[in-house]
């Protein structure tokens, strides 16, 4: 086990995103996964249907708690519903874990479409987490909503990087699974320019919680010390497996498979 990933997001009760999907991935890596939970989720493959907030200061009191006794080479955070539990986590990270990088995965919208950020947290999540972050990992609703841009092609994808990254970021991966066509394109901005990561799309209903897993991945490959451009790859090839492979539950949009990289115990290789 190589690297620590401190996860602050909303749980699933399905179990296809948020910090299930976020544990999952990261031990499928071959890390160590603690947690922060900042809302409770009802939902399912078919949508979201409630949403419980935790309280701001325990939100911290978790993450100070893990902080502060375990640690974390890398805090990867994921939906923040409330401009009250960023402010909450931005004071941790400042007091508990204030050289550790950041991976911000800006979750607004769920795969059902469930409005998960309000408006009031917008500018906090801008200000307070996006601006400090080692990266991060719009896809491309995310990107317009943060950016103002309406994102048609890779170069809007790049432009509306370059205006995440002037916020203060060190680099932005601006995903690009909801763009039309067979063609699938995934774009780095940092301070080594533009890197583009192509693929083909998988036509597959199973694509709940593609967002939090691929944070995690690469925030697992940051944890144990592989370059930014090498834990994108890897941790895009962990994601197309888990799709390739989806189990193929439920009756909406399905889950992934993420102990694809796991054999069953007493089963050897």
């Amino acid at each position: 086990m190589q690297g620590r990933v401190l996860i602050v997001a909303g749980s699933d009760s399905g179990g296809g995103a948020g910090i299930q999907a976020d544990i999952k991935t990261v031990t499928a890596l071959g890390g160590y996964a603690a947690s922060a939970i900042t809302a409770l989720t009802a939902q399912n493959t078919q949508g979201v249907f409630g949403v419980f907030d935790v309280p701001p200061a325990f939100i911290a009191q978790q993450m100070s708690l893990v902080l502060d006794d375990i640690g974390a080479d890398v805090v990867k955070t994921g939906m923040l519903s409330k401009a009250e539990a960023i402010e909450a986590i931005a004071a941790a990270l400042d007091a508990h874990a204030p050289g550790v990088p950041v991976v911000v995965d800006p979750v607004m919208v769920a795969k059902g479409g469930h409005k998960l950020l309000d408006d009031a947290a917008h500018q906090a999540l801008m200000t307070r987490l996006i601006a400090r972050a080692a990266v991060v990992t719009p896809n491309i609703p995310e990107a317009e909503a943060l950016t103002g841009l309406a994102i048609t092609d890779v170069e809007g994808m790049a432009e509306a990087g370059r205006r995440l990254r002037a916020l203060g970021p060190a680099a932005v991966l601006v995903k690009g699974g909801h763009m039309e066509g067979s063609r699938l394109v995934d774009v780095l901005v940092s301070g080594g320019g533009v890197q583009l990561f192509e693929g083909r799309r998988l036509d597959s209903g199973s694509t709940h919680g593609t967002g939090c897993t691929l944070a995690s991945a690469i925030s697992i490959g940051l944890a144990q010390g592989l370059p930014l451009s090498e834990a994108v790859a890897r941790g895009r090839r962990y994601v197309v497996q888990a799709i390739a492979t989806a189990p193929g539950l439920g009756h909406g949009h399905g889950p992934l498979n993420h102990g694809h990289t796991v054999l069953p115990f007493g089963v050897e290789a």
